[in-house]
């Protein structure tokens, strides 16, 4: 259940991210608001996920998740730049990630 709650709590940490930079400095009322909400329900999952799982594996998996949510999101809907560089690291950040942790047990 723990892990579970992580991953919701990382894909919460993408939507506040990007409703963060829809609010224009929280002058927009309905991405503030998002925000707010978002941010709350991603540091409660965080926090009880850490519960059970060691706080670097389960900080490290909430950060990655919402680090390549964050940045898909902005290439494939908010027009940011795609490349093969940008994919690739992307990429060899997630996979860097799950090996490390596997092997640091």
């Amino acid at each position: 259940m723990a892990w579970m709650v992580l991953v919701v709590s990382g894909v919460l940490e993408t939507v506040w991210a990007i409703a963060l930079d829809r609010s224009a400095g929280f002058s927009r009322p309905a991405p503030t608001a998002v925000f707010g909400v978002a941010i709350v329900l991603s540091m409660l999952g965080l926090g009880y996920a850490l519960r059970t799982i060691p706080v670097g594996t389960g900080y490290a998996v909430w950060v990655g998740i919402g680090v390549v949510g964050t940045a898909l999101i902005g290439m494939v809907a908010l027009g940011e730049s795609v490349s093969l560089l940008r994919v690739v690291c992307l990429l060899l950040l997630v996979v860097a990630g799950v090996v490390g942790l596997k092997y640091a047990h």
